[in-house]
C-alpha cells in the first residue's frame, strides 16, 4: 500500500512494473560486470594500461546505467507516491550513490531460478535463507575489495592483501573483532561502519529464522495432539517426552480438601 492507500499494483504504476520486469535481469548482469571489473581493479595491480582504461570504462557505464534507471522508476511512479517508492526501495536508490550496494543487484539473478518462486512455507523459508546467505556474501566480499583499496597504500595500514581485508570483513560482521586487523583511514572506517551495520542485520536474521523454525515446530505438534514435555533444568537427564504437564481444570476440587461444614453437596 502507498502513503494514498492504492495498492502499488494498480493501473498507475503498471508502466514502470512492465519497466521493472523488462530491465531486472540486465540490471543484474551490469550488476555482475560491475563487481568484476572492480575485482581485476583491486586486485591486479600490475595490469596493462589497456586493461585499466576498459575497467574504468565499465565502472562509469555501469554507474551511469544505474543512475538512469532509478531516475526512470521514479519518473513513472505517480506524483505523490514517488518518496514512497524511494523509501521503500532503498537498494535500487542507493545503488546510484554507493558502489557496494550495486553488488548487491546482482543477488536478484538468484530470484529467477525456479526453486525459488515456489509459495509453500517451506520453500518461503528456504528462499529466504538463500537470498540472506547470497546477500551476506555479497556484502562481505564486496567490503572487503573496497577496504583493501582504501587501506592498501595507507600509512601504518595492516590490512594490506586480500586475506587480510576478508579476514577482517568476516571476524567484523560476524561481531567477533578480534583486533588483529582494523583500518585507520576515514574511508576504511566508514566501510567498517557499513560492515558492522550489515552484521547486526545478519545476526537479527538468524535469530528471527531460528524462532520461526521452533514456533512452526512447536504448532504442528500441538495440532497433531503431541504434549510438550516440561524440561528439567540442571538435572542433567532428559524429559519424558510422554509426560505432559498441565493446570487441572478450574472446576476440578481436590478430595484430599475439606469443605467447611454447613456446605452443600
Amino acid at each position: 500500500m502507498t502513503l494514498r492507500g492504492a495498492s502499488e499494483g494498480d493501473a498507475a504504476t503498471a508502466r514502470r512494473t512492465r519497466y521493472v520486469d523488462v530491465t531486472a535481469r540486465t540490471l543484474a548482469l551490469l550488476g555482475v560486470a560491475f563487481v568484476t571489473a572492480y575485482t581485476v581493479y583491486v586486485l591486479w595491480q600490475a595490469r596493462p594500461d589497456w586493461v585499466t582504461t576498459t575497467i574504468f570504462t565499465i565502472l562509469l557505464l555501469t554507474w551511469v546505467i544505474f543512475v538512469i534507471d532509478v531516475v526512470i522508476r521514479i519518473a513513472l511512479t505517480p506524483h505523490g507516491r514517488r518518496w514512497h517508492y524511494a523509501w521503500h526501495h532503498p537498494l535500487e536508490v542507493l545503488s546510484a550513490i554507493l558502489p557496494v550496494f550495486r553488488a548487491l543487484r546482482v543477488v536478484g539473478l538468484l530470484q529467477d531460478l525456479p526453486v525459488l518462486k515456489r509459495h509453500t512455507p517451506s520453500a518461503v523459508r528456504a528462499q529466504f535463507i538463500i537470498l540472506a546467505l547470497a546477500y551476506a556474501c555479497a556484502w562481505v566480499f564486496f567490503l572487503a575489495l573496497a577496504t583493501l583499496d582504501a587501506e592498501r597504500h595507507a600509512e601504518g595500514a595492516n590490512i594490506t592483501t586480500f586475506g587480510d581485508a576478508i579476514w577482517w570483513a568476516i571476524v567484523t560482521i560476524t561481531t567477533v573483532g578480534y583486533g588483529d586487523q582494523y583500518p585507520v583511514t576515514p574511508i576504511g572506517r566508514f566501510y567498517a561502519v557499513l560492515l558492522m551495520a550489515g552484521g547486526i542485520a545478519i545476526v537479527g536474521t538468524a535469530s528471527a529464522t531460528i524462532i520461526s523454525v521452533l514456533n512452526e515446530r512447536v504448532a504442528g505438534l500441538r495440532h497433531d495432539g503431541h504434549g510438550l514435555a516440561a524440561p528439567t533444568l540442571g538435572t542433567g537427564e532428559e524429559p519424558d517426552p510422554t509426560e505432559t504437564h498441565a493446570l487441572p481444570p478450574e472446576s476440578a476440587e481436590s478430595p484430599d480438601v475439606e469443605r467447611p461444614a454447613g456446605t452443600g453437596g
